[in-house]
């Protein structure tokens, strides 16, 4: 079996971190869940996050085929269009985006919004393979985090996305619209069954307290010995409870309103109006007493 080459790419701002994934063998390649920069104050977006992974491409000789997003993500902007227009990539994501799509377009009003997935070039199926050069890319459904959320393994290593974080910080939150704790807790024994010297690879880093650098690659037996929150031996049932109290105490993601309607539409914006500007929408809802009484 022939292994992946792989290079990390950590945003701070997002704490984000995206991977480009080659066959060594032929150069063929992949981009994980590449990172627009996007300031929120001004509305300003920049691709520097995604040209140093084309620059890095570009060293390595390798040609990328594919841009893989792991889950509609809630925290950062998906740079997949940028990726394709230089390269002539593939969007890919699972397919039960659709089920998030459906979710989302009541919630922003997004009338012109398309919820059979065509937004994208690839909708994978749980249990469905590909290939990227000599690689076998196997499609893992691990929902929970969101109802979307799909992991690619590919040789010994597997891109988790949001399902799991480092041993010492522990587990994704699972209170988003179509969320499910107990989901979650069964998407991720699925992953602890692979071999224990299984390479995972995360989507995010916070830095656990008592750790000083951040961190984005474990291996199964490390998950199963130390996590936090899945150690062996904790039941569905402490999971669930456990996970549900901590989601109760979470803030809202700060890029979550403007990630979300950006990355279901494969990381597209809206149509630009006739001045040459896109624009995204805010849900309000008022208190309605507090506004009469005025």
């Amino acid at each position: 079996m022939t292994n992946p080459r792989i290079r990390a790419f950590f945003d701070e701002p997002t704490n984000t971190v995206s991977y480009l994934v080659w066959d060594p063998d032929t150069a063929k390649g992949a981009v994980i869940d590449p990172v627009l920069d996007f300031d929120l104050a001004s509305g300003e977006a920049d691709v520097r996050s995604a040209e140093a992974i084309l620059a890095a491409a570009e060293e390595e000789g390798v040609t990328i085929e594919r841009v893989l997003e792991t889950h509609a993500h809630a925290d950062h902007l998906s740079a997949a269009p940028f990726i394709k227009a230089k390269t002539g990539a593939r969007i890919g994501i699972g397919a039960h985006i659709r089920d998030v799509q459906k979710i989302f377009r009541p919630v922003f009003g997004m009338d012109d919004l398309k919820t059979d997935g065509s937004d994208f070039d690839d909708l994978f199926a749980d249990g469905e393979s590909f290939t990227i050069g000599s690689l076998t890319v196997e499609v893992l459904h691990v929902p929970g985090h969101t109802p979307a959320d799909i992991a690619y393994k590919i040789g010994d290593a597997v891109f988790v996305g949001d399902t799991l974080f480092m041993p010492d910080f522990g587990t994704a939150r699972a209170d988003f619209p179509g969320g499910d704790a107990h989901q979650l807790y069964h998407s991720i024994r699925r992953l602890l069954a692979l071999p224990e010297d299984t390479r995972l690879f995360m989507c995010h880093d916070y830095k656990a307290p008592g750790r000083d650098d951040y961190a984005w690659e474990t291996t199964v037996g490390e998950q199963k010995r130390s996590s936090v929150h899945v150690h062996d031996g904790v039941s569905e049932d402490e999971f669930v409870a456990m996970r549900e109290a901590r989601d109760s105490d979470l803030a809202v993601p700060r890029l979550l309103l403007p990630s979300v309607q950006v990355n279901i539409r494969a990381g597209r914006f809206p149509e630009a109006t006739d001045n040459g500007v896109s624009y995204l929408r805010i849900p309000i809802k008022p208190v309605r007493h507090a506004l009469d009484a005025g």
